[in-house]
């Protein structure tokens, strides 16, 4: 009696879900790019598009200054993203996925460069 009543709930809820249409997303990344650049010369910024295509920047501050990595610009950095995250969440837009990669043409320079890809339901 158990099964049969477990497989009716089963069938029941699978028809339920059969009708329903797929969630539609609507999509939005940003992207961190921080510079690895000696002696602070180099340039960092957090970057979005609007729906619009109007492009939003907020400075970051470089990984690096003339004395080596400046573990103050690293923290102010971290707090300027984490900001802009819960901006987003605040928003109403998930996390979706995150993309991470380093460029340098040689080994004294170069950028960390972090996409963040968010989602939320269509309108």
């Amino acid at each position: 009696m158990k099964i049969l009543l477990s497989f009716l709930v089963w069938a029941l809820m699978a028809l339920a879900a059969y009708g329903q249409a797929p969630v539609r997303y609507e999509y939005m990344q940003i992207s961190a790019i921080e510079s690895v650049v000696p002696g602070g010369l180099g340039r960092s910024r957090l970057i979005s598009t609007s729906k619009e295509g109007q492009m939003m920047e907020k400075e970051l501050l470089n990984f690096f200054s003339l004395v080596g990595i400046n573990f103050g610009n690293v923290q102010n950095n971290d707090r300027v993203i984490a900001t802009r995250l819960n901006e987003l969440s605040e928003e109403g837009w998930e996390l979706f996925t995150v993309n991470s990669g380093v460029y340098g043409p040689g080994d004294k320079t170069g950028i960390f460069i972090t996409r963040y890809v968010f989602r939320r339901p269509a309108k």
